[in-house]
């Protein structure tokens, strides 16, 4: 019980503690940066403005002392639940993502994951489908003719997209053989040679040295690289961040399904949808970019080096935070790749959203299945 509390601390400290608060000004100061401005740094404190890391602290605050307002005819319970429910997912999400391995010290073992649960992506999408809700309460409580348009466009937008984005990944499942997420990461820790397939088609009865060299890890981009680029349009458009924000709609239904919230009601909302990129980074690292695992680095060749060296208890936590860094840096290396299409791409129209998931998505996700399980169907018969 000790060690799970410690682990979801740690989850909750590194995500809400570090990752949030700094996703606003990660989002500020990258969209500066790429319009040529310079972006928040008017916030002080004693004259120190720290390149605009008080803004955050300063949005908090603002949020705080704002008054919470119920408009007249709400349902007060629900519109205060609404917020909560948007929350909760992605909070709950962080219990099945492995943020390292399983390292042994003595006859204990430290296994880097909060639930280690066999039905695991299974788990991903059931808690992420519960967003929904909050989405749809929030409009409807509202008692808001704007606020009840965002909100069906959420539901729908947010069903559509939960369909594509469990097929985009039946392709890893397939390739990787499991719903585990830490069973997914250690089958990535590993490498492959790229020219291997001249072997099964009798090109080589055994591939040359120089040629055995050209290796790639194991990662669910390399295997999967069409799963990698559905999987992360689908969960984007799940949080309904630009371009995907037709509920929220500024320019069109004012601020959508939560048109009617103020003060820290309407900071939970913030707060989910910028946790949200942070989580979706965790995710899609452990899916598709080898989690902790460092690239031809297998966990078992690091120990081999770090162990004789240091010791067998401090080098298996050299290991541990070397591999926890790595996955860190993953999250952070995708936060900005979502930040860079967040203020890349101009919003979509809601028709062209709809378009997107029905007509293309799904028939490539469709097709990369059947593709998929025939290059297995191939390998394994030439073996």
């Amino acid at each position: 019980m000790v060690e799970l509390v410690i682990k979801a601390l740690f989850m909750l400290l590194v995500m809400m503690g570090a990752f949030l608060p700094l996703i606003t000004w990660v989002e500020r100061k990258q969209a500066a940066l790429m319009q040529d401005r310079i972006g928040a740094n008017r916030a002080d404190l004693g004259g120190i403005r720290a390149i605009g890391l008080l803004h955050p602290a300063a949005d908090v605050l603002k949020l705080l002392t704002k008054e919470d307002v119920v408009p007249a005819g709400a349902n007060r319970v629900l519109h205060l639940l609404a917020p909560v429910i948007s929350i909760v997912p992605a909070i709950i999400t962080l219990a099945v993502i492995p943020f390292g391995g399983i390292y042994t010290y003595g006859e204990t073992k430290l296994n880097l994951v909060i639930a280690d649960i066999d039905w695991g992506m299974l788990y991903v999408f059931a808690v992420g489908s519960i967003a929904t809700y909050g989405a749809v309460i929030a409009g409807w409580a509202s008692n808001n003719n704007w606020s009840l348009l965002g909100s069906m466009r959420a539901s729908a937008q947010m069903i559509s997209y939960e369909v594509t984005m469990g097929l985009s990944v039946v392709g890893l499942f397939m390739a990787l053989g499991t719903l585990r997420l830490p069973e997914m990461v250690y089958a990535q820790d590993a490498t492959f040679r790229v020219l291997g397939f001249l072997e099964h088609f009798g090109l080589f009865e055994t591939l040359p040295a120089w040629l055995s060299w050209i290796t790639l890890p194991s990662w669910g981009i390399f295997l999967q690289p069409f799963g990698f680029i559905l999987f992360l349009t689908c969960i984007m458009a799940e949080n309904k961040r630009p371009p995907f924000s037709a509920p929220e709609g500024e320019s069109e239904i004012v601020a959508g399904y939560h048109t009617e919230y103020s003060g820290m009601r309407f900071g939970l909302f913030y707060t989910a949808e910028f946790l949200e990129v942070p989580v979706i980074g965790a995710l899609v690292a452990t899916l598709f970019l080898g989690g902790w695992s460092i690239p031809w680095l297998p966990q078992e060749t690091l120990l081999g080096v770090l162990v004789p060296v240091a010791g067998e208890g401090f080098g298996t936590t050299l290991c541990l935070i070397l591999h926890v860094l790595t996955f860190l840096l993953k999250v952070v290396v995708l936060v900005w790749l979502q930040m860079a299409i967040r203020w890349t791409l101009p919003a979509f129209r809601y028709d062209q959203i709809m378009d997107l998931c029905w007509k293309i998505i799904l028939p490539l996700s469709i097709a990369n299945i059947f593709v998929t399980g025939l290059f297995i169907l191939v390998v394994e018969g030439l073996r």
